[in-house]
C-alpha cells in the first residue's frame, strides 16, 4: 500500500487527542481543594485519586507515543491508589498538552510500544489513550458538577474500543502478562461491566454506560 493510502501515515487522518486534552484542562479550574475529596464514578477514587490517574495516565501515554518505554508505562495503572502532588495545577496542564502533542505524530501510531506495563501496537494505544482521556474527562465532569460534552469522532472511537469489551477484557483481567487487559486499560478497577442504557441513548451515554458506568451517576446517588 502507498504511504499515501494508509490512514496511519496521513498525520490529517490520526485521530487528534487535543480537543479531549483541553476539555479536561478547562475543568481543572473549578476544582478547589474543597472537592478533592469528593466521590467519584470510580468507587475506589476520591477526585484527588482521579487527578492522581489523569497525571499518571497522561504521563504513560505521552511516553507510550513517543516510545519511550520507561518506569512510567511499565506499572498497571491499578497496581496501588494514585497520588496527588502539591503542584497537579501546573503538572497536570502541562502533561495534557504533552499527551496531546506526542500522539500527533504519525510515529506514535506505528510499531509496538507498551502502556500500564502491557505491549500492544500504537495504533491500539493511541486508541487506548483517547479513550482513557474522554472517559475519565468526563468522571471529572460529573464528580464536580460541571457540563461536558465530546465530538462525535472522540465517541465512535471509544465506542468501537470499549463495544468488544462485552465479552472481552472487561470480563477477563487476566489476559496481559501483568494481569491487565491486553488492551491497555484499566481493567475491572476502574471500567467494569457494561450498564445497559436504550438502543436510542445519546452517543455519549452510550459510551459512558460501556464503560461500566451509569450515565445518571451523580455525587450524591
Amino acid at each position: 500500500m502507498d504511504a499515501q493510502e494508509n490512514p496511519v501515515s496521513d498525520a490529517a487522518a490520526l485521530p487528534d487527542l487535543e480537543p479531549t486534552t483541553r476539555r479536561i484542562a478547562a475543568l481543572l479550574g473549578q476544582v478547589d481543594d474543597s472537592r478533592l475529596d469528593g466521590p467519584t464514578p470510580c468507587p475506589d477514587y476520591a477526585v484527588r485519586e482521579l487527578l492522581g490517574h489523569l497525571t499518571g495516565l497522561a504521563t504513560a501515554f505521552r511516553d507510550a507515543a513517543r516510545k519511550d518505554l520507561g518506569a512510567s508505562t511499565a506499572v498497571s495503572p491499578d497496581a496501588a491508589l494514585p497520588v496527588l502532588d502539591d503542584d497537579w495545577r501546573e503538572v497536570l496542564p502541562r502533561r495534557l498538552e504533552e499527551v496531546a502533542a506526542a500522539w500527533r505524530s504519525p510515529d506514535a501510531w506505528t510499531g509496538m510500544t507498551r502502556a500500564g506495563g502491557v505491549e500492544l501496537p500504537g495504533e491500539v494505544a493511541g486508541a487506548v489513550a483517547l479513550n482513557e482521556l474522554v472517559v475519565h474527562g468526563w468522571d471529572l465532569a460529573r464528580s464536580t458538577g460541571q457540563p461536558y460534552a465530546a465530538g462525535e469522532a472522540e465517541l465512535r472511537s471509544c465506542e468501537a474500543l470499549l463495544a468488544p469489551a462485552e465479552d472481552g477484557p472487561n470480563d477477563s483481567p487476566e489476559d496481559g502478562p501483568d494481569g491487565s487487559p491486553e488492551d491497555g486499560s484499566d481493567g475491572d478497577s476502574l471500567f467494569g461491566p457494561p450498564v445497559p442504557v436504550p438502543s436510542d441513548a445519546p452517543l455519549l451515554d452510550r459510551v459512558i454506560a460501556l464503560s461500566g458506568r451509569r450515565p445518571d451517576w451523580q455525587p450524591d446517588s
